[in-house]
């Protein structure tokens, strides 16, 4: 066998490597994943807030409290959250966003969410009836229908 052959044998072993622990470690992840979302739905309950303030904004600047940013891994202290800051009953709260929630979320109105400890998760329903936000075009969408 020539030198070729065997670099070729031995890069093509360490991507089948690399592929199957890809492949367990996707698994993992996904178990937990599931674990996680048990949990957020025991202690899943539903509020009725008065939305005050809506942001994206980094995990340190957001007001949350110092015990939920020291648990925050390291890596994602860097990344922008959506925040929500809201009135509930009496007290004013910050509270983190789903993603897919966060654009359907009102301003300065009523809404009736799915919360799990300061996570919301889901929208019921709202004051007014609920708006879905304007999707932009693409670039090549607008500059076809020119």
């Amino acid at each position: 066998m020539s030198k070729l052959t065997i670099i070729l044998l031995v890069i093509l072993a360490l991507l089948i490597a690399a592929f199957v622990a890809l492949i367990i470690v996707g698994r993992k992840a996904q178990r937990r994943q599931a674990l996680q979302q048990e949990q957020m739905d025991a202690m899943a309950q539903t509020i009725s807030m008065l939305v005050i303030d809506k942001k994206r904004m980094k995990i340190s600047q957001s007001g949350l409290p110092q015990q939920v940013i020291d648990q925050t891994p390291k890596l994602l202290r860097w990344n922008k959250l959506p925040i929500v800051k809201a009135k509930v009953g009496p007290k004013m709260m910050v509270l983190v966003c789903d993603e897919k929630v966060f654009e359907l979320i009102p301003l300065k109105r009523e809404v009736k969410v799915v919360v799990s400890g300061i996570y919301i998760s889901a929208i019921k329903s709202a004051r007014g009836g609920l708006e879905a936000p304007v999707k932009k075009k693409g670039f090549f969408k607008r500059l076809f229908k020119k």
